[in-house]
């Protein structure tokens, strides 16, 4: 039975009672149809967060399948419910770019999935839209300003910094020209497009704690420079409060459940490879205030979202995890031990152990923060005893607990020996956040830190562009800020070709991209783009909807 048909075969009750279950009134429900909900801001309720434990779900190095972390995330939540936890399992909302490219959609799998699947992967409930909108308002408010004659901020169209965006994998916008077609259309000038995900716009929606804030990271945006080289922020266009406008709405975290009706909140989307990689920090806070438990993930492998979960969103939003989940599949670890393609289903001891390296070595990172990670062993079919024995005991001996995970064919129930796991390690009271690099650093420092310790680079190199973005950034005094790093999601390196454990690599930063609104900085290495693009055969070409608007192939 695949995903959607399973995911269709299950009739949750309204949205209204989950809710309730977390004794949120129905008068407090803003709904969107019958299984969804926005949920007011002032549902939370700082006096309860220190007391609940937040639980960050990671993962190895993932390998274009995928390891199946939101299903582990989601599995944990319900296995949580099971041992009669009051859980909220808190998540990102899927891309339309990696839906209809490689990836697919991104609720989950098999019995450990949110509902309603299909909504949740398309348009939800429009907050990736607003996003969108907010992003391009700017940038037609910016070309306006170009455009007029005798503008008081007599900005340089060659310096513009802010692109547009669209929710797509589309590669033929990474670099456009705008303005063509004489005077009436505006400054001819360089553009270009960022897919959704990767936008400041939805970096600042999810580091937001508030409508205000909100409004003022939007203004501190910058977006280009004068002709006398002096920045232009968003605010000198008098844009903050239109673009806060589009976001009322998507500024509220999003309520649906899981398929065992456990309550979960769906709220923003960053990548991880480019952005933060995790959900709203409002959700997170929200999950907080009513629930005991929060599962919540971060995006691709732990070097990317659990990097910037753990040194940028908990210093945003004073939070720290009280255990961190590292999921790993027994195909993933074949792969890093060498298995080509079309051998990743086939069982291989030897490539297993090898490819165990990619694994230690998030182990060895996880420890690094302060945390002693508990390891789920993402099951797969494929898999067999002797594999899943050699990885425990693998990770055995690092001190390490590897726990099996059966939660795609047996939902809540084949994940309980993994909550349990999760509760005696919180139980231990050991794990207790170290950032790897303090915010007021030099931006070097910074950089370097992250490569070596957690990538395990000996060295950085920088272009010419990266050192005069440098300059600018301590020019403009925001050297202080934590860092973003945007990089290949395939490898610890900059190099997607070098999997497992690299050694003696260098990564290069081709340039280093200053994102004032949402408060932090974006070395960019290696030949990594902010816009995707389509795979040969896209995941789109696989779906169909019958004459009853039944969707298939969204998965």
């Amino acid at each position: 039975m695949t995903d959607i048909s399973i995911a269709q075969s299950v009739i949750l009750p309204p949205i209204k009672e989950a809710a309730a279950r977390l004794g949120i009134p129905e008068d407090d429900l803003e709904p969107y149809g019958r299984y969804k909900a926005k949920l007011p801001l002032h549902l939370i309720a700082p006096e309860k967060i220190a007391a609940a434990k937040l639980i960050l779900v990671t993962a190895i190095t993932p390998t274009p399948a995928g390891e199946g972390k939101t299903t582990v995330s989601i599995g944990l939540g319900d296995g949580l419910s099971k041992l009669g936890k009051k859980v909220v399992v808190v998540l990102r909302e899927p891309s339309l770019g990696p839906v209809f490219g490689a990836k697919g959609g991104a609720t989950g799998g098999g019995h450990s999935q949110v509902s309603p699947m299909v909504d949740i992967n398309l348009h939800f409930t429009g907050d990736f839209n607003a996003v969108e909108k907010a992003n391009n308002l700017l940038a037609a408010l910016l070309d306006n300003a170009i455009q007029t004659p005798n503008h008081p901020l007599r900005i340089d169209p060659r310096t513009v910094l802010w692109k547009r965006c669209l929710d797509l994998n589309d590669r033929s916008l990474r670099q456009t020209i705008v303005g063509l077609g004489g005077k009436a259309n505006g400054v001819m000038r360089s553009d270009g497009f960022n897919i959704t995900a990767a936008s400041e716009v939805m970096a600042i929606l999810c580091l937001a704690t508030s409508l205000p804030d909100l409004k003022a990271k939007l203004g501190n945006i910058l977006v280009a420079f004068s002709y006398a080289n002096e920045p232009i922020y968003a605010r000198q266009l008098q844009a903050e409060a239109a673009m806060t406008i589009l976001l009322r709405d998507a500024l509220k975290p999003n309520l649906v459940q899981t398929l065992e009706q456990t309550p979960a909140l769906v709220h923003g989307g960053p990548f991880a490879n480019i952005a933060q990689g995790t959900n709203t920090v409002l959700a997170t806070r929200m999950g907080l205030s009513l629930g005991d438990y929060v599962v919540t993930e971060a995006g691709f492998g732990a070097d990317l979202g659990a990097e910037k979960f753990l040194n940028i969103k908990c210093g945003y939003a004073g939070l720290a995890p009280a255990a961190v989940v590292l999921v790993a599949t027994v195909r993933a670890l074949r792969h890093h031990g060498g298995a080509p393609a079309a051998e990743l289903n086939t069982p291989d001891l030897a490539r297993c152990e090898r490819g165990f390296a990619n694994l230690a070595k998030h182990i060895e990172n996880i420890q690094k923060f302060g945390y002693q990670p508990v390891v789920a062993i993402n099951h797969f079919v494929t898999d067999t005893p002797e594999e899943v024995a050699l990885v425990q005991q693998l990770c055995h001996a690092r001190g390490v607990e590897a726990v099996l995970s059966t939660s795609w064919a047996e939902g809540g129930a084949g994940a309980a020996t993994l909550a349990e796991a999760v509760l005696a390690n919180i139980a231990k009271g050991t794990n207790h956040l170290r950032p790897l690099y303090a915010w007021d650093q030099p931006v070097k420092t910074k950089i370097e830190t992250i490569a070596r310790e957690v990538y395990g680079a000996v060295g950085v190199d920088y272009t010419a562009q990266a050192e005069a973005d440098l300059r600018r950034i301590d020019r403009l005094g925001l050297a202080g800020l934590p860092i973003c790093m945007a990089k290949t999601q395939k490898s610890f390196s900059d190099n997607e070709k070098l999997i497992n454990r690299p050694e003696g690599f260098r990564v290069t930063v081709r340039e280093c991209e200053l994102a004032a609104g949402a408060g932090f900085l974006i070395p960019i290495l290696g030949t990594l783009v902010r816009m995707p693009g389509l795979p040969p055969v896209p995941a789109s070409a696989g779906m169909e909807i019958d004459d009853d608007g039944v969707i298939t192939g969204l998965s």
